[in-house]
């Protein structure tokens, strides 16, 4: 049997940047490769807690527009034997929203969807953005995919 495991959030962020709506991409320091915000729930937190808290960690930015993004990304860890799942948010931030990186990142960029799916390494990040470009950015999300942030 292979359990399925759900103990962290994701999150992406759109801006717009000179103009044009774009999403947040970080290169990460462990692994070197380029991703969205993520992190784990820790003790007492809700997911949407998590995620506000993992953008103001590891990008300075204070979440106040959030929505529930209607979409789990999912893979299989050959380490743990277990299948990952992971709920996704996504965040509206104030146009050239600017980002302060933690010690867990060495860069970020500001991205097209066409970029975005370039530097990403897995499908499922591929898969992730291109679902949040068509209901996100081309389409308006429903009110009540909206979560509250005090």
């Amino acid at each position: 049997m292979i359990p399925i495991c759900c103990h962290a959030v994701a999150g992406v962020a759109l801006s717009n940047i000179d103009g044009q709506i774009k999403m947040l991409l970080m290169n990460r320091v462990k692994g070197g490769f380029w991703c969205h915000v993520a992190g784990t729930v820790e003790a007492g937190e809700t997911g949407w807690q998590t995620i506000v808290r993992e953008f103001g960690e590891e990008t300075g930015i204070k979440v106040a527009e959030l929505y529930n993004g209607q979409y789990l990304e999912q893979f299989y860890d050959a380490a743990t034997n277990t299948v990952m799942v992971v709920p996704v948010f996504v965040i509206y931030c104030p146009p050239n929203q600017t980002v302060t990186l933690n010690d867990e990142h060495t860069e970020y960029r500001w991205c097209t969807l066409a970029e975005a799916k370039a530097l990403v390494s897995f499908p499922g990040q591929q898969a992730l953005y291109d679902h949040v470009w068509h209901h996100f950015v081309q389409g308006h999300p429903s009110a009540l995919m909206r979560i509250h942030v005090p």
